[in-house]
């Protein structure tokens, strides 16, 4: 799908997605997700508006995330996490946890750190 390359079979997420997944945990527009990354990344991330709204396509079309319906009071399209993608976190934060007990074991254990 275009412009997120997450390999489902081995769960492992591009740093795009899980930060739009995040940051939909709450209902949020484009702006906002695109402040959320800054802010909780400290600037080291920030999405171009065709890597944001082109992961936000992607991940509607997924059923990861889901637009909200129109309320009336605001232009700004806002979008939730679905079950799946809450799903889809978790297992990507198992995956992350497995990857870091490794990684420690393998530094924290040579000696060398």
């Amino acid at each position: 799908m275009i412009g997120i390359r997450d390999n489902i079979r081995g769960g492992a997420l591009t740093e795009t997605t899980l930060l739009v997944l995040l940051a939909v945990y709450q209902p949020n527009h484009g702006y906002g997700i695109s402040r959320f990354t800054i802010e909780e990344t400290g600037g080291r991330v920030r999405l171009g508006a065709g890597t944001l709204y082109g992961a936000i396509d992607t991940l509607v079309k997924k059923k990861w995330i889901a637009p909200l319906e129109d309320e009336g009071y605001t232009r700004r399209k806002q979008y939730v996490i679905t079950g799946l993608g809450k799903q889809i976190v978790e297992r990507e934060l198992s995956r992350l946890n497995e990857v870091m007990e490794l990684a420690t074991r393998v530094v924290g254990g040579n000696g060398n750190a």
